[in-house]
């Protein structure tokens, strides 16, 4: 046993390795899409010094026109320098922004032949030191309460986050098969988080064979009812901005669907590893209970879990639409325009694909798991 546990740490180890190499090549990876979209200009952070709200004029709720603004530039090329800059309005609460003495933002400085500043744009609010501190909270607050297994979360939380914006999403603009490749790392994700979350266990293995089969069953799922629903991937937020920036060969509708997997496949993995380890905690501690009771075990338990699992998929899904249902309501439409309209259909999709996939993960792990562990009975019971 002793010899087992030290070739499992050496496993673990190596992987860490690994993956420490994998996320440094991720890091460095271009993704095909640097190109600079404007020649003689330079992106900054500044802190506005005064404000001109003179050319600014309310229209009912919104607000239109042009507000200036004096800037000190804090970083880049002119860094100490202070020019005036301009903030456009165009009356869209979601993209304006209104700044006020003492704002930090993020500027886009223009430069004429001689190398002197002709424009100033101010792009947004500045943000980046404070997202740095978020993250260094959750940083901070995951290691204190799980020591080395927060470490190891934190390595699989940035590895999931530098394959996406490395891998999937460049991969897909182009133009691979979005299902596919939604598949490929969806699944490598599940993969190496399980094994970082539960190291190279019984458990592991037997959530990772039962999350890959359960997420191929939901994208089956998404891509099914995803046709008879007749709904185009445009639906999603942003999606037809993508025609316009050239890319007329993508299939959006297969880029929808493949997101409907995205969204679950973390639901799913979570499910598949509480169940394993919860049987595994029931061998462990009673080496004698047969294949029939531990599957029974794990059916009993994934019933209250997919309970709370799927109700939370709901939540999730339906708190991103709202402000969605509040118009509907407010506008007192009937219900049945309500279900038929384009993005309801398409959360209902998004939920309920997810909740049966998940629905499919406790019985299809505790299988896994009654014959997985069933035959380490014998070396003392344990699942390894």
């Amino acid at each position: 046993m002793k010899k087992l546990f030290l070739n499992i740490k050496r496993k673990e180890i190596g992987f860490i390795i690994t993956l420490l190499i994998v996320l440094i090549i991720l890091i460095i990876l271009p993704t095909g899409f640097q190109k600079q979209e404007y020649r003689f200009t330079e992106g900054v952070r500044a802190k506005v010094i005064s404000v001109n709200n003179i050319g600014i004029h309310n229209s009912g709720i919104y607000k239109l026109g042009d507000q200036s603004a004096l800037i000190e530039i804090e970083t880049g090329s002119r860094k100490g320098e202070q020019v005036e800059a301009n903030n456009m309005l165009t009356g869209r609460l979601s993209a304006d922004k209104v700044f006020q003495a003492g704002d930090k933002a993020w500027v886009l400085l223009g430069f004429d032949e001689n190398n002197h500043i002709n424009f100033a744009n101010m792009i947004d609010h500045y943000r980046i030191d404070k997202e740095i501190l978020l993250v260094g909270v959750f940083a901070v607050v995951i290691i204190l309460f799980s020591g080395f297994t927060g470490v190891r979360t934190l390595l699989s939380f940035a590895f999931a986050l530098l394959s996406i914006w490395k891998i999937l999403i460049p991969a897909m603009l182009h133009g691979y098969n979005p299902l596919i490749v939604a598949l490929f790392v969806g699944n490598i994700l599940t993969v190496v988080t399980l094994l970082f979350v539960a190291g190279f266990s019984g458990k592991a293995y037997a959530a990772i064979f039962s999350s890959v089969i359960c997420s191929v069953a939901t994208l089956l799922l998404a891509i099914i009812f995803g046709n008879l629903f007749n709904i185009h991937g445009a639906v999603m937020e942003g999606a037809e901005s993508l025609l316009y920036a050239g890319f007329m060969n993508l299939d959006l509708t297969l880029v929808f669907q493949g997101g409907i997997y995205l969204a679950c496949s973390g639901a799913i993995l979570d499910l598949a590893i509480d169940i394993s380890s919860a049987l595994e905690e029931i061998i462990n501690n009673n080496p004698n209970v047969t294949k029939k009771e531990l599957i029974k075990s794990g059916l009993n338990i994934g019933k209250s879990v997919v309970g709370s699992q799927t109700t939370t998929l709901l939540l999730a899904y339906m708190g991103s639409y709202i402000t969605v249902m509040m118009v509907f309501m407010a506008q007192g439409t009937p219900i049945m325009n309500i279900l038929n309209s384009k993005p309801i259909a398409a959360e209902i999709l998004h939920t309920f694909a997810g909740c049966i996939g998940l629905v499919l993960v406790s019985p299809l792990t505790s299988l896994i798991c009654g014959f997985m562990y069933d035959r380490n009975i014998d070396t003392g019971g344990k699942a390894v």
